[in-house]
Protein backbone atom coordinates (compact mmCIF):
# COMPACT_ATOMS: atom_id res chain seq x y z
CA UNK A 1 0.00 0.00 0.00
CA UNK A 2 3.06 2.25 0.07
CA UNK A 3 2.80 2.93 3.80
CA UNK A 4 5.80 3.41 6.05
CA UNK A 5 5.48 0.81 8.81
CA UNK A 6 7.39 0.31 12.04
CA UNK A 7 7.28 -3.15 13.56
CA UNK A 8 8.00 -3.55 17.27
CA UNK A 9 8.90 -7.01 18.49
CA UNK A 10 7.74 -7.03 22.11
CA UNK A 11 8.02 -10.81 22.49
CA UNK A 12 11.13 -12.12 24.29
CA UNK A 13 11.11 -15.12 21.94
CA UNK A 14 12.00 -12.69 19.15
CA UNK A 15 10.12 -14.65 16.49
CA UNK A 16 9.21 -11.57 14.46
CA UNK A 17 12.82 -10.39 14.47
CA UNK A 18 14.09 -13.83 13.50
CA UNK A 19 11.60 -13.97 10.63
CA UNK A 20 13.52 -11.11 9.00
CA UNK A 21 17.13 -11.68 10.05
CA UNK A 22 17.47 -15.27 11.29
CA UNK A 23 17.97 -16.64 14.79
CA UNK A 24 21.78 -16.44 14.93
CA UNK A 25 21.83 -12.72 14.13
CA UNK A 26 18.96 -11.81 16.45
CA UNK A 27 20.25 -13.84 19.40
CA UNK A 28 23.60 -12.10 19.06
CA UNK A 29 22.18 -8.57 19.28
CA UNK A 30 23.30 -6.45 22.22
CA UNK A 31 20.73 -5.11 24.65
CA UNK A 32 21.22 -1.61 23.26
CA UNK A 33 20.07 -2.82 19.84
CA UNK A 34 16.81 -4.31 21.10
CA UNK A 35 13.59 -3.30 22.82
CA UNK A 36 14.95 -4.46 26.17
CA UNK A 37 17.09 -1.33 26.35
CA UNK A 38 13.95 0.62 27.25
CA UNK A 39 13.57 -1.41 30.45
CA UNK A 40 17.11 -1.17 31.79
CA UNK A 41 17.36 0.35 35.28
CA UNK A 42 19.88 2.97 34.18
CA UNK A 43 17.90 3.80 31.06
CA UNK A 44 16.60 7.20 30.14
CA UNK A 45 14.80 8.00 26.92
CA UNK A 46 17.77 10.04 25.81
CA UNK A 47 20.38 7.36 26.52
CA UNK A 48 18.41 4.25 25.53
CA UNK A 49 16.62 5.39 22.40
CA UNK A 50 17.09 2.19 20.39
CA UNK A 51 17.00 2.98 16.69
CA UNK A 52 14.61 1.11 14.37
CA UNK A 53 16.48 -1.23 12.06
CA UNK A 54 15.63 -1.13 8.36
CA UNK A 55 14.58 -4.44 6.86
CA UNK A 56 15.45 -5.45 3.33
CA UNK A 57 12.21 -3.88 2.09
CA UNK A 58 11.67 -0.17 1.66
CA UNK A 59 9.24 1.40 4.08
CA UNK A 60 9.46 -1.46 6.61
CA UNK A 61 11.57 -1.09 9.77
CA UNK A 62 11.70 -3.07 12.99
CA UNK A 63 12.76 -2.75 16.61
CA UNK A 64 14.08 -6.20 17.42
CA UNK A 65 13.78 -8.34 20.52
CA UNK A 66 15.67 -11.35 21.82
CA UNK A 67 16.25 -13.28 25.04
CA UNK A 68 17.52 -10.15 26.82
CA UNK A 69 13.91 -8.97 27.05
CA UNK A 70 12.76 -12.00 29.07
CA UNK A 71 13.92 -10.79 32.53
CA UNK A 72 11.93 -7.59 32.04
CA UNK A 73 8.68 -9.36 31.14
CA UNK A 74 7.53 -9.64 34.73
CA UNK A 75 4.00 -10.28 36.03
CA UNK A 76 2.02 -7.55 37.82
CA UNK A 77 3.25 -4.79 35.49
CA UNK A 78 0.69 -2.36 36.94
CA UNK A 79 2.95 -2.03 39.99
CA UNK A 80 6.07 -1.10 38.01
CA UNK A 81 5.60 2.67 38.21
CA UNK A 82 6.81 4.69 35.26
CA UNK A 83 8.35 1.59 33.67
CA UNK A 84 4.91 0.56 32.42
CA UNK A 85 4.92 3.67 30.21
CA UNK A 86 8.38 3.06 28.72
CA UNK A 87 7.14 2.08 25.27
CA UNK A 88 4.46 4.77 25.16
CA UNK A 89 7.00 7.46 26.02
CA UNK A 90 9.44 6.12 23.46
CA UNK A 91 6.87 6.17 20.68
CA UNK A 92 5.99 9.79 21.40
CA UNK A 93 9.35 10.73 19.90
CA UNK A 94 9.13 8.37 16.91
CA UNK A 95 8.11 10.08 13.67
CA UNK A 96 7.99 9.29 9.98
CA UNK A 97 5.75 6.21 10.06
CA UNK A 98 2.16 5.75 8.89
CA UNK A 99 1.56 2.78 11.18
CA UNK A 100 3.21 1.04 14.12
CA UNK A 101 2.50 -2.65 14.71
CA UNK A 102 3.45 -4.20 18.07
CA UNK A 103 3.83 -7.98 18.29
CA UNK A 104 3.12 -9.16 21.84
CA UNK A 105 3.99 -12.37 23.72
CA UNK A 106 1.20 -14.82 24.63
CA UNK A 107 0.86 -13.47 28.16
CA UNK A 108 -0.28 -10.29 29.88
CA UNK A 109 2.96 -9.41 31.64
CA UNK A 110 5.11 -6.27 31.33
CA UNK A 111 5.69 -6.41 27.56
CA UNK A 112 2.03 -6.78 26.63
CA UNK A 113 1.01 -4.23 29.26
CA UNK A 114 3.49 -1.70 27.85
CA UNK A 115 2.02 -2.34 24.40
CA UNK A 116 -1.52 -1.75 25.66
CA UNK A 117 -0.51 1.56 27.22
CA UNK A 118 1.17 2.65 23.98
CA UNK A 119 -1.40 1.51 21.41
CA UNK A 120 -4.53 3.01 19.90
CA UNK A 121 -6.07 -0.32 18.87
CA UNK A 122 -5.86 -3.97 19.86
CA UNK A 123 -6.24 -6.91 17.49
CA UNK A 124 -6.63 -10.19 19.40
CA UNK A 125 -5.48 -13.31 17.49
CA UNK A 126 -7.74 -16.26 18.30
CA UNK A 127 -6.78 -19.82 17.30
CA UNK A 128 -10.07 -21.71 16.85
CA UNK A 129 -9.47 -24.39 19.45
CA UNK A 130 -11.13 -23.29 22.68
CA UNK A 131 -14.91 -23.28 22.70
CA UNK A 132 -15.10 -21.57 26.07
CA UNK A 133 -12.82 -18.73 24.92
CA UNK A 134 -11.67 -18.44 28.54
CA UNK A 135 -8.45 -16.73 27.52
CA UNK A 136 -10.35 -13.89 25.85
CA UNK A 137 -11.93 -12.85 29.14
CA UNK A 138 -8.52 -12.12 30.61
CA UNK A 139 -7.51 -10.16 27.49
CA UNK A 140 -10.70 -8.10 27.60
CA UNK A 141 -10.12 -7.34 31.26
CA UNK A 142 -6.55 -6.26 30.54
CA UNK A 143 -7.80 -3.93 27.79
CA UNK A 144 -10.34 -2.43 30.19
CA UNK A 145 -7.67 -1.95 32.86
CA UNK A 146 -5.23 -0.39 30.40
CA UNK A 147 -7.93 1.96 29.10
CA UNK A 148 -8.03 3.54 32.56
CA UNK A 149 -4.51 4.84 31.85
CA UNK A 150 -4.59 4.97 28.05
CA UNK A 151 -7.91 6.63 27.29
CA UNK A 152 -7.62 6.20 23.53
CA UNK A 153 -7.22 2.42 23.64
CA UNK A 154 -9.87 0.50 21.71
CA UNK A 155 -10.54 -3.11 20.83
CA UNK A 156 -10.39 -3.17 17.04
CA UNK A 157 -11.38 -6.82 16.77
CA UNK A 158 -10.72 -10.51 17.17
CA UNK A 159 -8.81 -12.25 14.38
CA UNK A 160 -9.47 -15.95 13.76
CA UNK A 161 -6.09 -17.34 12.73
CA UNK A 162 -4.40 -20.70 12.06
CA UNK A 163 -7.77 -21.81 10.74
CA UNK A 164 -8.40 -25.11 8.95
CA UNK A 165 -11.79 -25.18 7.27
CA UNK A 166 -11.57 -28.97 6.91
CA UNK A 167 -11.87 -29.38 10.67
CA UNK A 168 -15.36 -29.37 12.11
CA UNK A 169 -14.04 -28.09 15.44
CA UNK A 170 -12.56 -25.02 13.71
CA UNK A 171 -15.76 -24.24 11.81
CA UNK A 172 -17.83 -24.70 14.95
CA UNK A 173 -15.51 -22.51 16.98
CA UNK A 174 -15.66 -19.70 14.45
CA UNK A 175 -19.46 -19.85 14.48
CA UNK A 176 -19.52 -19.78 18.29
CA UNK A 177 -17.04 -16.91 18.42
CA UNK A 178 -19.17 -14.80 16.06
CA UNK A 179 -22.26 -15.59 18.13
CA UNK A 180 -20.52 -14.44 21.30
CA UNK A 181 -18.66 -11.38 20.02
CA UNK A 182 -20.58 -10.39 16.90
CA UNK A 183 -19.07 -7.57 14.82
CA UNK A 184 -15.90 -7.46 16.91
CA UNK A 185 -14.77 -10.60 15.03
CA UNK A 186 -12.95 -9.57 11.86
CA UNK A 187 -14.40 -10.75 8.56
CA UNK A 188 -10.98 -11.87 7.36
CA UNK A 189 -9.92 -15.31 8.57
CA UNK A 190 -6.28 -16.39 8.29
CA UNK A 191 -5.79 -20.10 7.50
CA UNK A 192 -2.92 -22.50 8.04
CA UNK A 193 -1.63 -21.96 4.51
CA UNK A 194 1.66 -23.48 3.29
CA UNK A 195 2.61 -20.18 1.64
CA UNK A 196 3.03 -18.58 5.06
CA UNK A 197 5.50 -21.25 6.19
CA UNK A 198 7.48 -21.13 2.94
CA UNK A 199 7.68 -17.33 3.07
CA UNK A 200 8.88 -17.54 6.68
CA UNK A 201 11.60 -20.00 5.68
CA UNK A 202 12.71 -17.58 2.96
CA UNK A 203 12.53 -14.65 5.40
CA UNK A 204 10.20 -12.65 3.22
CA UNK A 205 6.71 -11.23 3.78
CA UNK A 206 4.28 -13.54 2.03
CA UNK A 207 2.98 -10.68 -0.13
CA UNK A 208 6.48 -10.34 -1.62
CA UNK A 209 7.46 -13.99 -1.71
CA UNK A 210 4.22 -15.30 -3.23
CA UNK A 211 2.16 -12.28 -4.34
CA UNK A 212 -0.30 -14.41 -6.34
CA UNK A 213 -1.03 -16.78 -3.45
CA UNK A 214 -4.25 -16.92 -1.44
CA UNK A 215 -2.17 -16.21 1.67
CA UNK A 216 -0.95 -12.94 0.16
CA UNK A 217 -4.47 -11.98 -0.87
CA UNK A 218 -5.80 -12.66 2.63
CA UNK A 219 -2.95 -10.67 4.16
CA UNK A 220 -3.88 -7.70 1.99
CA UNK A 221 -7.55 -8.09 2.93
CA UNK A 222 -6.62 -8.18 6.61
CA UNK A 223 -4.53 -5.02 6.32
CA UNK A 224 -7.33 -3.27 4.45
CA UNK A 225 -9.93 -4.35 7.03
CA UNK A 226 -7.78 -3.19 9.94
CA UNK A 227 -7.18 0.20 8.32
CA UNK A 228 -10.85 0.63 7.44
CA UNK A 229 -12.01 -0.32 10.94
CA UNK A 230 -9.49 2.02 12.55
CA UNK A 231 -10.59 4.91 10.32
CA UNK A 232 -14.26 4.24 11.05
CA UNK A 233 -13.69 4.07 14.80
CA UNK A 234 -11.68 7.28 14.70
CA UNK A 235 -14.50 9.07 12.86
CA UNK A 236 -17.08 7.78 15.29
CA UNK A 237 -14.94 8.59 18.29
CA UNK A 238 -15.78 5.16 19.62
CA UNK A 239 -13.95 4.20 22.79
CA UNK A 240 -14.09 0.71 24.25
CA UNK A 241 -15.25 0.85 27.85
CA UNK A 242 -15.81 -1.96 30.30
CA UNK A 243 -18.91 -3.95 29.45
CA UNK A 244 -19.14 -3.12 25.75
CA UNK A 245 -18.28 -6.72 24.83
CA UNK A 246 -19.31 -9.97 26.52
Amino acid sequence: MGMRVLLIDADPQGSLSQAFFGSAYVEGLETTDTLSSLFEDECSLASCAVMPKPTYWEGLSIICANQTLAPHNRPSPETSGLLQFALAQYLEDIHGYDAVLIDCPPNLYQCSWNALLAAHFVVVPVPPEDFGAQGLLAVHQAIDNAAQLNYGLRLLGHLVTRYDRRLLVHRSYETKLRELYGPTVLDTVIPEAPAFKVALTCRKPVALHAPASRAADLTFRLAREILDRAATMDRQGSVTHHGEYP
